[in-house]
């Protein structure tokens, strides 16, 4: 199953937002590069939640409930939607700094592309970012 990364502000839906809610759909993604990784997100799928703002950090594991869908709430065609449940969160929240820092993120997006909202991790940077946080 692919993994993907997810961007959130925390002030506007946080990890902890997600836990209390047990699902939520998951819209406003509007580049075009983000909106072709939403619309591959199938059921069953791994999502990394990243807090952006003061935060910078990967904080907690969630799953795509169903595939990616067509925004219901838009009247563009083009704008797609997921809907998420939270697995976990991380045992410690893994910073964008010790990210930057580590050579085998040098290619990720993440570092790469830091707008981007929407993104897939490699299995091996899964790994990766899941031993940064001691899971």
């Amino acid at each position: 199953m692919p993994t993907w990364l997810l961007k959130t502000e925390p002030g506007d839906y946080s990890f902890a937002d997600l836990q209390r809610d047990k699902k939520t759909v998951w819209d406003g993604v509007k580049n075009n590069l983000a909106l072709q990784h939403i619309r591959a997100i199938k059921k069953g799928d791994r999502v990394l939640v990243y807090h952006t703002g003061s935060e910078k950090s990967v904080v907690g594991v969630a799953q795509a409930t169903r595939d990616a869908f067509p925004d219901p709430k838009a009247k563009d065609p083009k704008l797609a939607v997921v809907e998420l449940q939270p697995v976990k969160p991380l045992k410690q929240p893994v910073p964008l700094d010790a990210i930057k820092s580590d050579a085998r993120f040098k290619d990720f997006a993440l570092v790469k592309i830091g707008r981007l909202s929407v993104l897939p991790v490699p299995a091996d940077l899964e790994k990766a970012l899941l031993e940064m946080a001691g899971e």
